[in-house]
């Protein structure tokens, strides 16, 4: 009975762990009832703020000889959104409306460059390689997302400017697209 109700327990928290976050599908649009913080807030405010819990992470549970052996590892980079963790402050529910628009941005943004990651390990990874040479790549990458999302912040006024951030949106889902081989799920082209 113990082993019962312990698997049960396991199995509710994975399930409540599984409905707070949302991963990059492609499909999925972010909604305001998605940033369940308690510190969301709508109207009594004077000004405007989100927290986006967006990121890309590589996780890899296998042996440095499966690691050496091992080309793919798509499945081992995620894109994620952390619906607890993500929160909105905002004056009046037109602000809300623009401020989700920009944490997709955000959020598709990221899984730009969890393809771009993707896809340098499969282009650098060689035979015996260990898993150090990662650390850089991922840091060069993570910099270069945050410099982008700031950018973009000031560029669209935290997406207050739609055309601006609907233009810098485009270019992030064309460039997704032109990494179609390094989705979460695919398995990359051999180099001939």
């Amino acid at each position: 009975m113990k082993k019962l109700f312990s698997l049960l327990c396991i199995f509710i928290n994975l399930i409540t762990y599984s409905q707070n976050e949302i991963n990059w599908d492609g499909k999925y649009n972010l909604q305001l009832s998605d940033f369940k913080s308690a510190s969301t807030q709508i109207g009594g405010v004077q000004i405007n703020n989100i927290m986006m819990p967006i990121g890309f992470e590589f996780s890899i549970m296998m042996s440095n000889v499966e690691f050496m052996f091992t080309k793919n590892f798509n499945s081992k980079v995620g894109n994620s959104f952390n619906r607890e963790a993500a929160s909105i402050i905002a004056v009046d529910e037109a602000t809300a409306k623009y401020l989700v628009n920009f944490a997709q941005y955000g959020f598709d943004l990221t899984e730009l460059y969890a393809r771009k990651l993707r896809k340098k390990i499969y282009d650098d990874k060689k035979t015996l390689s260990n898993v150090s040479f990662l650390k850089p790549i991922y840091d060069d990458f993570q910099r270069e997302l945050n410099e982008k999302l700031a950018n973009a912040s000031k560029e669209t006024d935290l997406g207050k400017s739609q055309n601006k951030l609907a233009t810098l949106h485009q270019q992030v889902m064309l460039d997704i697209a032109e990494l179609s081989d390094f989705c979460k799920e695919c398995k990359p082209l051999k180099k001939k």
